[in-house]
C-alpha cells in the first residue's frame, strides 16, 4: 500500500515540527542556564568579595554559594506551579513564561549595587533575584523535556529529550566563555568592577532570541490530544502523590549523583583549583570551557545510545563511574599544573553526559502521559534540592574543616549510590504503549483513552 500525497504531506508537517521542537528546547534551555551558570561562576569568583564581605576568602565563599543554593531551594515552587500548569493549560504559554522569569532576574543583576554601596541591601537583593531564577529553571526542565520528546518517536525519546539535556552544558559553555573573555580583556580591577555585570546584561539579549524561536512553535501532539478529549488533570500535582509515588521516588533519587557530580566539575572546581591549588583564575576557567564544549557533542549521544542498549544499565553503569573517578581525579591535580585539572575535569564532565543525556527520558517515561509535566517538574526540583542545592557549600565546608581532598571524594560516591538506589527503583520504557499514545494524538484522539489507562 503506497502512501498517499496526503500522508505525504502531514509526514513532512511532523518531521519539522519535530526539528522545530528540539531547536527551541535546546535553545531555550541553553539560554536560561547561560543565566544560571553565569551566576554560578560569578559565586565562585567576584560575589564573595563584592556582596558578602569577609577577611577570610572561604567564609566570603561560602556566603555566596548560599545565594547559590537558594536557586536550587526555590526550584519545588516553579516545579509546583509551573509543572501543574504545564499539564493543565499546555506546554508552550508556560515554556514562554518561564524564559521571560529567569531573564529578567538575571538582567537585573547586572545592575544591581554591590555592598559598599547599599550595604546589607545588596545581598538581600541578590538573594531574591536568585530565588526567582530558581523558580523560572524549576518551571522550566520539564516542560522543554516534553517540548522535543512529545513531538519525536517514542523509540528514539533517549535522542529527543536529550535536546533540554544539552542546555545546561551548552549555557555552561557560554557563561564561562563569555567571562573568560572578559577577564582575558579587562584587569582584575575592572573585572571585579563592572566587567562581571556585562555578562548578566547580556542576558536580555539572549532571552529575547529565545522568545522569537518559542514563539512560533505549536503545542506538543500529546496536550493538543488531551486537550481534544478533556483528559488534562484536575488536579495533578495530587494525582502524582497519590498514583505514582514510585515513579516520584525514583525519579528524584537518581538525579542526585549527576547533580553533585555536575557542581563539582563545573562550579567548585573553580573554588578549588584558585584557592587551594593557587591556580589562575583563567585557567581553571579553561578547564571547564573545554568540558562543557564537549558535552554538547556527547549529551545527545549519550542519549541516542540510551535508545539502542537499556536506559538503566547505561545509567547504572555511570553512576558507578560517578562514584569512583573523583579519587582518582584530586591525586591527579595535587601537583597544581593545568593539563592534568584539564583531563580530570573532561573526564567527569563525560561520565556525568551518560548520566545526564539519558536522564530526561528516564524521568519522563516513569509518569503517564498526562502527568508527566507535573511529575518530571517536581522530581527535578526536588532532588535539586538534596543534590545541587547544598553541594558546593557542602564541598566548601568540608575543604575547610579538613583541609583535604578526601571527603569531597566521598560525597560524592554517596550521592552516586544514591542514583543507583534510583536506577533500581525506575522501570525501562513501554515504547509500544508510548508509541500507540503518539499515533493516537496525531492521527486518532478518540482512542486517546490508551493516555488515561496507564
Amino acid at each position: 500500500m503506497h502512501d498517499t500525497p496526503k500522508d505525504g504531506a502531514k509526514a513532512t508537517e511532523r518531521h519539522s515540527g519535530v526539528g522545530r521542537a528540539f531547536a527551541a528546547s535546546l535553545t531555550g534551555t541553553a539560554l536560561e542556564w547561560y543565566d544560571f551558570a553565569v551566576y554560578s561562576a560569578a559565586a565562585a569568583l567576584v560575589f564573595g568579595d563584592l556582596f558578602f564581605p569577609s577577611e577570610d576568602p572561604l567564609t566570603g565563599t561560602l556566603l555566596a554559594f548560599s545565594t547559590y543554593a537558594v536557586g536550587y531551594v526555590s526550584r519545588p515552587l516553579g516545579g509546583f506551579v509551573f509543572g501543574r500548569l504545564g499539564d493543565v493549560i499546555g506546554r508552550k504559554k508556560v515554556l514562554i513564561a518561564t524564559l521571560v522569569l529567569i531573564g529578567a532576574a538575571t538582567f537585573v543583576i547586572g545592575v544591581l549595587p554591590t555592598y559598599s554601596t547599599a550595604g546589607v541591601a545588596a545581598p538581600i537583593a541578590l538573594v531574591v533575584l536568585r530565588f526567582a531564577q530558581g523558580v523560572g529553571v524549576g518551571g522550566e526542565w520539564g516542560g522543554a523535556v516534553l517540548l522535543s520528546s512529545e513531538f519525536g518517536d517514542p523509540r528514539r525519546r533517549g535522542f529527543y529529550a536529550s535536546a533540554a539535556q544539552v542546555g545546561p552544558p551548552a549555557g555552561n559553555l557560554l557563561a564561562n566563555g563569555v567571562l573568560a573573555a572578559l577577564g582575558a580583556l579587562l584587569t582584575e580591577a575592572q573585572f571585579v568592577s563592572w566587567g562581571w555585570r556585562v555578562a548578566f546584561l547580556l542576558s536580555g539579549v539572549l532571552v529575547a532570541f529565545g522568545l522569537w524561536i518559542r514563539a512560533k512553535l505549536e503545542e506538543t501532539p500529546v496536550f493538543k490530544a488531551m486537550e481534544a478529549e478533556h483528559s488534562r488533570p484536575e488536579a495533578p500535582i495530587r494525582e502524582v502523590f497519590t498514583t505514582q509515588p514510585r515513579a516520584l521516588l525514583a525519579a528524584i533519587l537518581c538525579r542526585v549523583g549527576p547533580d553533585v557530580l555536575y557542581a563539582m566539575f563545573t562550579v567548585f572546581v573553580l573554588t578549588y583549583a584558585t584557592q587551594k591549588l593557587g591556580m589562575s583564575r583563567g585557567s581553571a576557567l579553561a578547564a571547564v570551557l573545554i568540558g562543557s564544549s564537549l558535552q554538547v557533542f556527547l549529551m545527545p549521544l549519550a542519549g541516542a545510545l540510551s535508545d539502542r542498549i537499556n536506559r538503566r544499565l547505561l545509567y547504572g553503569c555511570a553512576a558507578m563511574a560517578a562514584g569512583a573517578w573523583p579519587f582518582v581525579f584530586f591525586s591527579m591535580i595535587d601537583g597544581g599544573t593545568w593539563l592534568p585539572l584539564a583531563t580530570g575535569v573532561v573526564v567527569g564532565l563525560v561520565i556525568h553526559c551518560c548520566l545526564y543525556g539519558p536522564q530526561a527520558a528516564f524521568i519522563a517515561e516513569q509518569f503517564s502521559p498526562r502527568l508527566r509535566y507535573t511529575g518530571s517538574s517536581l522530581a527535578y526540583t526536588l532532588a535539586g534540592i538534596i543534590g545541587g542545592a547544598v553541594a558546593p557549600l557542602l564541598f566548601t565546608s568540608l575543604l575547610s574543616a579538613y583541609g583535604t581532598w578526601m571527603p569531597l571524594a566521598a560525597y560524592i560516591a554517596i550521592a552516586s549510590a544514591v542514583s543507583l538506589v534510583g536506577v533500581y527503583l525506575g522501570r525501562d520504557p513501554e515504547a509500544a504503549i508510548d508509541e500507540d499514545t503518539r499515533l493516537a494524538s496525531s492521527e486518532a484522539p478518540a482512542t486517546v483513552d490508551a493516555i488515561r489507562s496507564r
